[in-house]
C-alpha cells in the first residue's frame, strides 16, 4: 500500500470513528452532537462524544472525552484527531479543547467534519497560537 493511500485509509478510519462516536452522543440541551476520534502515535484509535449535563458547564465536549479516555488507555501522544458534527459547516473545537489537545500534541492536525461531506483540517498550532503550556509553570513546581 502507498503511503499515500495508507494515510487515505487512516483519515477514513478516523473520520468514521468519529461519526460512529457521534451517534452515541448525549445532547439533550443542545441537541449538538459531536463525536471525535484521536488516533495516537501507536496507530491506536480511541473515540469520544459530547455527553452533556442539567448543569452546563459540567458538560463534556467530544474531543476531550476520546482524549481522556486515550490516556486512561495510557496513550499520551497523538497525531490526528477527528471531529464530526451534524453541523452544516465543520466546527473547530472550542478553547478548552484546543488547551487539553496541545498539553499533548502542540501541532496535531484537527480535521473538522460536517455531515454534508465538508471538511476542514487544521495544525493546532494555527489554532492556538502561543498556547499556554509547562514551560510557563518552570519554577512553580
Amino acid at each position: 500500500m502507498s503511503e499515500d493511500t495508507e494515510q487515505g485509509e487512516q483519515g477514513r478510519q478516523l473520520r468514521d470513528a468519529a461519526f460512529t462516536a457521534m451517534e452515541n452522543a448525549y445532547a439533550p440541551y443542545s441537541r449538538f452532537r459531536v463525536g471525535a476520534a484521536v488516533r495516537a502515535s501507536s496507530g491506536e484509535i480511541v473515540s469520544g462524544c459530547n455527553v452533556e449535563n442539567a448543569a452546563y458547564g459540567e458538560a463534556l465536549c467530544a474531543e476531550r472525552v476520546a482524549i481522556a479516555a486515550a490516556v486512561a488507555r495510557g496513550l499520551k501522544s497523538f497525531e490526528e484527531i477527528a471531529i464530526a458534527s451534524e453541523s452544516e459547516e465543520p466546527a473547530p473545537p472550542c478553547g478548552s479543547c484546543r488547551q487539553t489537545m496541545s498539553e499533548f500534541a502542540p501541532d496535531l492536525i484537527v480535521t473538522s467534519y460536517a455531515r454534508n461531506g465538508k471538511q476542514v483540517a487544521w495544525r493546532l498550532s494555527e489554532l492556538l497560537p502561543e498556547a499556554f503550556a509547562l514551560n510557563h509553570l518552570r519554577g512553580r513546581l
